[in-house]
């Protein structure tokens, strides 16, 4: 049962070489960065956060495929994964599909493309020469000079219950959202259909302590809506460090592999170090 941290989108990436270096001197086990759309590059911020630390497993949450040529996200994978070897979790995905098609690259179809991709990358990083001509990728014959020897595992950025099928099909571990509760995880886990050695990281919000909760509450309303559910139909650990403790607990219990929360709200390291100690 591994504990991660996400560096929030909201935070200044400047901010992010103090918030590595601070988790690294924790129990933490994983720091997670992001890849949203005019936030910040998820490979940038990795191998930033990789290169401050010397103990924590960085993960990227989440490449989208429909942005990245799969022969160059083997490049930089594999050379995150040489230089860290064992310390570096690549996370792909779908891409959120309205700002896909804000930059020209919504794919005919999504799950064609994650895959392919996936499938490539994967044998890529193994070293393998990889032809595919697919309906979404089409490499001839390419190959790394210098993969990894420890390749790093690929996890899928997923949701819906025929991306789950597939992220258990073709993936090492799947991602799912914030706002997933202990009663979902599993039915998420039947419906990936994978062994036990398939990670599941579960992302969930963090709110420890009182005060305004506007904040809180319009990021869970926005979750909702990407959710497709009720904002009270969105799992948060939230309350004291002890109620935000046995959330965690509870997803762990359910069968998540990893829990990786995402501070709301002020002084997130100190968020962070009061679910620490509850835990």
């Amino acid at each position: 049962m591994r504990l991660g941290v996400m560096f929030d989108r909201g935070l200044p990436p400047e901010q992010l070489i103090p918030f590595a270096r601070a988790l690294d001197e924790t129990s933490v086990a994983d720091l997670w960065v992001v890849e949203d759309l005019g936030w910040t590059g998820g490979l940038t911020s990795a191998a930033t956060a990789l290169a401050v630390t010397s103990r924590l497993r960085v993960g990227l949450g989440i490449a989208p495929a429909p942005l990245r040529n799969p022969m160059l996200l083997a490049m930089e994978l594999g050379n995150l994964a040489r230089v860290h070897p064992g310390r570096f979790a690549a996370g792909i995905g779908h891409g959120v599909q309205d700002w896909m098609r804000q930059v020209g690259a919504a794919p005919a179809s999504p799950l064609t493309l994650l895959e392919e991709t996936v499938t490539a990358v994967r044998a890529l990083l193994r070293g393998e020469t990889v032809t595919l001509h697919g309906k979404a990728v089409h490499l001839d014959g390419v190959s790394l000079v210098h993969p990894p020897a420890e390749p790093p595992p690929v996890l899928t950025g997923v949701k819906r219950p025929r991306s789950l099928a597939l992220s258990g099909r073709v993936a090492q571990g799947t991602i799912v959202p914030e706002g997933v509760g202990p009663e979902q995880v599993p039915g998420i886990l039947e419906t990936i259909g994978a062994g036990e050695d398939h990670e599941l990281v579960v992302f969930t919000f963090l709110r420890v302590g009182s005060g305004d909760d506007g904040e809180s509450g319009e990021m869970v309303a926005g979750q909702a809506g990407f959710l497709g559910v009720a904002p009270e139909d969105v799992a948060i650990a939230s309350g004291t460090a002890e109620e935000a403790a046995a959330h965690v607990n509870s997803l762990w219990t359910a069968g998540a592999t990893s829990v990786v929360v995402r501070p709301i709200g002020a002084d997130p390291l100190g968020q962070v170090n009061a679910l620490l100690s509850a835990l």
